[in-house]
């Protein structure tokens, strides 16, 4: 399974990740701050404190997402 191990979040709500595989991808948060408890991440400051613990993506309001999402629903970094 691929795991985090790396996390720049950016300005745009894109999460740009690496992956214990070597891969670097991006990941378009934006679907998903319309939905229930991520709504709190449209607040551009609390989004910008995420960091990886766990295999994942995390924010210290306990908020995460899933290792398996961040990597199907994210695209090679260019």
């Amino acid at each position: 399974m691929e795991t985090v191990i790396r996390v720049i979040p950016r300005e745009d709500y894109f999460l740009e990740l690496w992956f214990n595989t070597g891969e670097h991808r991006l990941f378009d948060a934006r679907p998903y701050l319309a939905r229930g408890v991520f709504i709190q991440l449209t607040d551009i400051a609390l989004f910008k404190q995420a960091f990886v613990s766990l295999d994942t993506v995390c924010w210290p309001n306990g908020l995460d997402i899933a290792p398996e999402t961040l990597y199907d629903r994210s695209m090679p970094a260019a």
